[in-house]
């Protein structure tokens, strides 16, 4: 992927969810909610506060986030889907392992 985002958007791809629930039924396409896992692809340098001074990026490539359900624009680049968000439509970084 060759996307450089810019100010405070983070590039993500989508997390793909479980076909079945945990009971073992398993969902139709229709019947899926729409994700809101994503790992991030590409950050980026963050954006100004009105003094100048340059906040930092919350997030980092490899993190797992989880975002804002209609947030975002969707893109395609090379073929695949990705999903280019703002900082502030994050909520949070999940752990990983």
């Amino acid at each position: 992927m060759k996307l450089v985002p810019l100010e405070d958007r983070v590039v993500v791809k989508l997390v793909e969810q479980e076909e079945k629930t945990q009971s073992g039924i398993v969902l139709p396409d229709t019947a899926k909610e729409k994700p809101t896992k994503a790992k991030v692809v590409a950050v980026g340098p963050g954006r100004y506060d009105d003094n100048g001074k340059l906040l930092p990026m919350p997030v980092n490539e490899g993190d797992v986030v989880v975002f804002a359900k209609y947030a975002g624009t969707e893109i395609k680049l090379d073929g695949e889907d990705f999903l280019v968000l703002r900082a502030t439509d994050l909520i949070g970084i999940l752990p990983q392992g």
